[in-house]
């Protein structure tokens, strides 16, 4: 069997793509020495594309507010114990500026999903930051719109968006979600968003509720439709004030095996090490580069509503100052052969 996985292993390096069942036996092998191996060829890959270096991207949780009410996260609208907030153009702008300092040349602006901020207001905050900062790239991740807003921010300035899809079937986001919401429209707003020009990321959750390693195949398959430019999967990890916080936190090891895949079958992707890796690890985050993410996304949230942004229980980095996180990040990054750049950190063409 570890011969026949190592094969498979290779052929997605090849090939970017194998059959289901070929996948299947990939994601559910529980062999070390396989993982070992899957991981480091797709830390091949990456080298070929992008070296060593890793792109560093500011994040700005801009407000907390949202009107969705999905049952596994945090800041889900009828968790009453959320302390909400909302940043203000000016702080926004000085959290830019902090950044710059530091040497963020892309800035990811992330708030609950709301009407709270007009679209007049986020394309002035859009075009303001561009105004001032005109080599800087700018990331919105905002939730669902409608077509034409995202054309408006597009003209401000905005070039990158990211809306994960969470899950593909749509069985199993009924589940995790009220009925309000809909994955095809989910969908729709990814191409919608495609169409427009944006450079364009989605993923999924690892380990959520009721999650099936079918599930995790679908996830694969319309990510190879979508074509998208990021892929950012997370670890799900459980809120105690949500109908989730009796599940089990999501696994390491998926992840990590995720995160190869993807960089096998998406060789030129923008892959995040996120927060919820080195949530659930010390060394989460330094293990998600090693296994071919590419990118990480430093806080430059003011650290006084930091802990208020909790999707997930015991998130990680929400006392420390913008500059002391990504010094601490520099050196881990370093410590696993890899290297932060100052830079934009365009996609590379599919």
């Amino acid at each position: 069997m570890q011969i026949v996985i190592q094969d498979i292993i290779q052929s997605l390096e090849d090939t970017q793509n194998v059959s289901d069942n070929e996948l299947y036996l990939l994601i559910s092998n529980s062999s070390n020495d396989v993982n070992l191996e899957l991981y480091n060829h797709a830390d091949k890959v990456r080298r070929l594309n992008y070296g060593t270096d890793v792109y560093i991207r500011g994040l700005i949780e801009f407000s907390n507010i949202c009107q969705n009410d999905c049952y596994y996260c945090g800041i889900r609208k009828s968790n009453s114990n959320v302390d909400r907030y909302f940043l203000s153009k000016q702080q926004i702008l000085e959290c830019c500026e902090l950044g710059y300092q530091l040497g963020y040349r892309t800035f990811v602006l992330q708030s609950g999903e709301s009407s709270l901020y007009s679209d007049i207001e986020i394309c002035d905050i859009v075009y303001s930051i561009k105004e001032k900062y005109p080599e800087c790239a700018i990331t919105l991740s905002i939730g669902e719109k409608p077509r034409e807003s995202y054309q408006e921010y597009y003209k401000s300035g905005a070039e990158r968006y990211l809306l994960r899809h969470e899950t593909a079937n749509n069985q199993h986001y009924n589940r995790l979600h009220p009925a309000s919401m809909s994955l095809d429209y989910r969908k729709q707003c990814l191409f919608n968003l495609k169409d427009i020009g944006y450079q364009v990321g989605s993923g999924f959750m690892v380990g959520s509720p009721y999650q099936t390693v079918e599930n995790l195949i679908e996830d694969l398959r319309f990510l190879q439709e979508l074509q998208p430019d990021m892929i950012g999967i997370g670890t799900y990890i459980t809120h105690k004030d949500t109908p989730f916080k009796n599940f089990s936190t999501g696994s390491l090891d998926l992840t990590l095996k995720m995160i190869s895949i993807l960089r096998l079958m998406f060789p030129y992707a923008l892959i995040p090490s996120t927060t919820a890796l080195g949530t659930i690890s010390p060394i989460g985050r330094e293990l998600g580069l090693k296994a071919g993410a590419n990118v990480v996304m430093p806080n430059l949230s003011p650290t006084m509503v930091r802990k208020k942004y909790q999707l997930y229980d015991n998130k990680i980095c929400t006392g420390e100052e913008a500059g002391e996180c990504k010094e601490c990040l520099k050196k881990r990054i370093e410590s696993v052969g890899y290297k932060i750049v100052s830079s934009r950190g365009d996609v590379k063409s599919h």
